[in-house]
């Protein structure tokens, strides 16, 4: 789950607590509110994550007319989850968007392994994509139909190739990335 890769990996580098994470997706750039991730939300995957042993409250801070704040760590069992969760969203990623918070946090997995997925993904989406080349409307083009088969197609179509160039750079950065050089 994303949010739970978004929190473990913010904990991998540092102690906080659901406000502060919050607070930090909706600067510079509102994400919260296009994801429609609230407190609640990250309160709830805190809990979740503390019930499962993969992060622990630290520490507690009180402040007069404020609720007390649990800061929390992630522990030993978190870190080899947060590298469960990001493998697993590369390799179930149906979309690039949904690789965005495991790419952010790529520092936390082998680089290798990650190129290796993707690599598995641009075949596949090679062969969705030939699939799409060899695909021809079996509808007359005088139909009613045919502009809603020809649309799909067409969608379909550009749809795989970008993804396909989208996948081939992420593959040359991580590649660049893995070499030490500039992205």
């Amino acid at each position: 789950m994303s949010i739970q890769v978004y929190i473990l990996g913010i904990l991998a580098e540092e102690n906080s607590y659901p406000y502060m994470l919050k607070k930090r997706l909706s600067e510079p750039i509102p994400i919260d509110q296009f994801t429609g991730l609230n407190e609640n939300k990250l309160y709830y995957h805190f809990e979740k994550l503390a019930a499962k042993g993969h992060i622990i409250p630290v520490e507690t801070i009180r402040e007069e007319n404020r609720p007390d704040k649990h800061v929390y760590q992630i522990t030993e069992q978190g870190r080899q989850e947060l590298k469960i969760q990001m493998y697993n969203a590369f390799e179930n990623a149906k979309e690039i968007s949904e690789m965005y918070i495991a790419l952010v946090n790529i520092k936390h997995v082998e680089i290798e392994k990650v190129i290796a997925i993707i690599e598995r993904k641009l075949e596949k989406n090679r062969l969705t994509w030939e699939t799409y080349l060899s695909f021809s409307p079996r509808v007359d083009e005088h139909s009613d139909q045919y502009l809603g088969f020809k649309y799909i197609g067409d969608h379909s179509l550009s749809r795989a190739q970008h993804t396909k160039e989208w996948l081939e750079d992420l593959v040359l950065r991580l590649k660049e990335l893995k070499n030490g050089t500039k992205l």
